[in-house]
């Protein structure tokens, strides 16, 4: 029932006239690539699978549909009542592939009112996801493969459902785990946290503390104040507060202590008290994890905290060693550019919350994939603009993926489906589907077939499910396959997607048949 009213008025007009079960064939595609990047990771296909295998209406979305449409002839409720995905076949790219504009990245064949009733639902699966997941993609490789990153934007993703399918695919662009408790229970994702400003303002001195702050034989109040003694911090200027807030999460969480440090001040009292704290718990016989910062500048101030750190570590070699391993984390509202800037700036992060640019994918909301219908009873169709790359390309085509000698991808080329694939060390012409002056000739050294059969309703249904790890690994290694040029940030080059030269020159007949001849007065 998750879908738009036309495609519903759509079915009975087809059931109506007996067409329900023309042979039917979609592909499901987008235009454009997001980010003003040159590359898309495809997403959200084992969901879309999973929602077509279990395709029907129930006994209460019959009785909607009744009321829906009152002047529907009961015949069309029946034959709805038993509807499922029997007959139906899919070919898709595999889920985690770097993909690109007008290839098919699923080909729907089946009864046409079945194959035209999953139109919404699988672009609502599959947009967003392949979105979130090519942001996250694109934040990997600007952070960088050596830092952590972590998804916090649950509370700021668009409703329960988004901030799910926003942890998932995040994790499968490139991310580490999330602060999402839901997604690590239902979907298995490591789950991490510290703690909020609330918690560290909740203590307004060492009273608030417990009777017993000892671990491990160790009074951590105890020793913390020793230490700050030590060090030279005993002041009006350390917030005794946030220091009470740091030893009790140190006493509850001996084995993950992490503390947010800007809640007053990050350099005057954050820093400091962590580092006591810190040193306290390593006479306990643990090591904190570290710290995070949530405000100001953010790589002057790791800069700063890192240096503190070492410091310490060098001054006290025998019992602040600990410090010199803590990690530094940084979040407040970052996003692609922040961490290009913070790459630029030599900062000393370790790891990156991010939340609301990632989730809600700030920079562009919405990937435009389409489902269009390119043949029916075998006989190509097409949909003509006056914007010539709206332009459908017509017939069932499986996609090809050539490579270089040195196994890098050089283009992808659409074949009609019924036609042999491109033979590896065969020269090929490759022709730009919409500008004729664009051609190639290719001699691949490997032809990779990107369509597989994922889906018979005749047989088994979804035929294969893979793990999240395994998507996540196929993303990080295709990212491996794609010229740096293509994936940079500023000024990336287009990828080629080309035809045959067969479906050139159908296409452009087919163009002309269709297309009304302007008369002039």
């Amino acid at each position: 029932m998750l879908t738009d009213y036309y495609q519903v008025s759509m079915a009975y007009i087809y059931w109506k006239q007996g067409r329900q079960d023309e042979a039917a064939c979609f592909e499901l595609f987008f235009r454009k690539n997001p980010f003003n990047g040159e590359f898309t990771i495809f997403a959200g296909l084992d969901e879309a699978l999973r929602f077509v295998a279990n395709f029907r209406f129930t006994d209460a979305d019959i009785v909607y549909l009744r009321k829906m449409l009152p002047e529907a002839e009961e015949g069309f409720f029946e034959w709805a009542r038993h509807l499922d995905c029997r007959g139906l076949k899919i070919y898709a790219i595999r889920e985690g592939t770097v993909v690109f504009p007008v290839e098919p990245l699923m080909r729907v064949h089946g009864p046409l009112a079945v194959a035209q009733l999953l139109e919404t639902t699988l672009l609502n699966l599959v947009n967003y996801a392949s979105l979130v997941c090519t942001n996250a993609a694109r934040y990997r490789l600007t952070a960088g493969g050596d830092k952590k990153l972590f998804e916090f934007g649950t509370r700021r993703a668009q409703g329960p459902d988004g901030s799910l399918s926003a942890s998932r695919y995040a994790y499968v662009g490139g991310f580490d785990g999330t602060s999402n408790v839901l997604a690590g229970m239902k979907l298995g994702l490591p789950v991490d946290g510290t703690h909020s400003h609330a918690f560290v303002q909740s203590y307004g001195g060492l009273d608030d503390l417990p009777a017993s702050t000892t671990v491990n034989g160790v009074d951590i109040k105890g020793a913390a104040l020793r230490w700050r003694a030590t060090l030279g911090y005993d002041d009006d200027r350390l917030h005794d507060g946030e220091l009470a807030a740091f030893v009790s999460y140190a006493i509850s969480f001996p084995k993950k202590f992490v503390a947010l440090v800007d809640t007053y001040s990050t350099l005057e009292t954050g820093l400091k008290n962590f580092a006591c704290v810190a040193l306290a718990l390593w006479e306990a016989g643990f090591q904190a994890r570290g710290i995070r910062i949530d405000s100001g500048d953010l790589a002057y101030l790791s800069r700063e905290a890192r240096a503190l750190f070492d410091g310490l570590a060098k001054r006290y070699p025998e019992r602040a060693s600990c410090l010199a391993t803590v990690a530094i984390t940084a979040s407040n509202d970052i996003n692609e550019n922040v961490l290009a800037s913070l790459r630029d700036q030599d900062h000393a992060i370790d790891a990156f919350g991010i939340g609301t640019h990632l989730v809600t994918c700030h920079a562009e909301p919405a990937l435009g994939g389409v489902y269009k219908l390119v043949e029916i009873n075998d006989r190509p169709t097409i949909k003509l603009s006056n914007d010539v790359s709206k332009t459908t390309i017509p017939c069932a085509k499986a996609p090809y993926r050539l490579i270089s000698k040195n196994n890098l991808m050089l283009l992808d080329l659409l074949v009609p489906a019924r036609y042999a694939p491109p033979e590896v060390n065969e020269r090929v012409l490759c022709r730009h589907p919409f500008d004729h002056e664009k051609r190639v000739y290719v001699v691949p050294s490997v032809v990779i077939a990107l369509h597989q059969l994922v889906f018979d309703g005749d047989a088994d249904g979804q035929l294969a499910r893979p793990s999240l790890e395994d998507i996540k690994r196929r993303v990080k290694k295709q990212l491996t396959l794609v010229r740096e040029d293509i994936l940079r940030r500023s000024n990336p080059t287009p990828y080629k997607v080309a035809v045959t030269p067969e479906l050139f020159t159908f296409f452009l007949d087919i163009r002309q048949r269709n297309e009304p001849i302007v008369e002039l007065t």
